[in-house]
């Protein structure tokens, strides 16, 4: 019989980053502070974690790949960030299949596209799945909003929000409690995973507005399937330039895009 094997998330990561060593990859585990854009080189100044004084630290380069990502919106709850990887996630995709969730209520807070869509594909793996909603209708688009409100696997409670998770050490999420929005009793339902569906914040703020930028704050490519910025010699790749997939493989996809676009354009420019 064939014997399926895998390894973690983090595990994968370290594997990666050995890999990058293996190829003589200079890695350097430090606090960016502050980058400057206006003339070449770049200047990247970073916090030495090794300088007590807090000193910083200096880099200058020809060529910058912005990979800082996208972190997920998150309700801000104290018990949110208790059960954050036990049962509560910002990533429908990527820990909805995990057997805790299989055949078991799941909770999706959001009201938007990209809600329910996370809610729609949880219904592969859920035996139920609530769509927590604040208002009366979905912002969803239409043909999204139908989708949702015809599944018969989707139960969306309207006026509501959640003001807790629910659990313990032992089993993580086991429930949600509700809040009204509309002065209704607070109430609780029982899942065994929280889904959260309100958005990602892009890295970007360290650039203080030296990159063109998109209404999100997402950096935008200058030139058609090129990962170009705003600025010659900067490329951007990943979920900092990326509010549509956001997933690890196409980020790794235009990883790959970025470094051949600067070797490139390094060798145009003979650096």
């Amino acid at each position: 019989m064939h014997q399926k094997e895998g390894c973690s998330g983090p595990e994968l990561m370290h594997l990666m980053r050995q890999q990058a060593k293996n190829f003589d990859t200079r890695i350097i585990t430090d606090d960016l502070l502050e980058i400057d854009l206006s003339s070449t080189p770049f200047k990247l100044r970073s916090r030495e974690s090794h300088d007590a004084t807090g000193g910083t630290n200096e880099v200058e380069a020809h060529s910058i790949i912005i990979a800082t990502g996208a972190s997920a919106n998150y309700l801000g709850l104290e018990s949110e960030e208790r059960f954050k990887n036990n049962g509560v996630s910002a990533c429908a995709v990527c820990d909805g299949a995990l057997p805790r969730f299989r055949d078991k209520e799941l909770v999706v807070v959001g009201g938007g596209d990209s809600a329910v869509e996370e809610a729609d594909y949880l219904t592969k793996h859920a035996s139920k799945v609530y769509m927590i909603h604040r208002r009366d209708e979905l912002r969803a688009s239409k043909i999204m909003a139908d989708r949702a409100l015809n599944h018969p696997k989707i139960d969306i409670q309207w006026n509501t929000q959640v003001a807790e998770a629910l659990g313990d050490d032992d089993h993580g999420t086991t429930g949600v409690r509700l809040t009204s929005t509309v002065g209704e009793p607070d109430r609780e339902l029982t899942a065994t995973g929280m889904f959260l569906a309100i958005g990602h914040t892009p890295n970007t703020g360290f650039l203080n507005g030296q990159l063109d930028m998109d209404d999100k704050g997402y950096l935008t490519w200058t030139v058609p399937f090129r990962t170009n910025t705003s600025i010659e010699g900067v490329f951007a790749a990943g979920d900092v330039s990326d509010d549509y997939y956001r997933q690890a493989c196409t980020a790794a996809g235009t990883g790959c895009m970025a470094a051949r676009d600067a070797e490139r354009w390094r060798a145009s420019k003979g650096i």
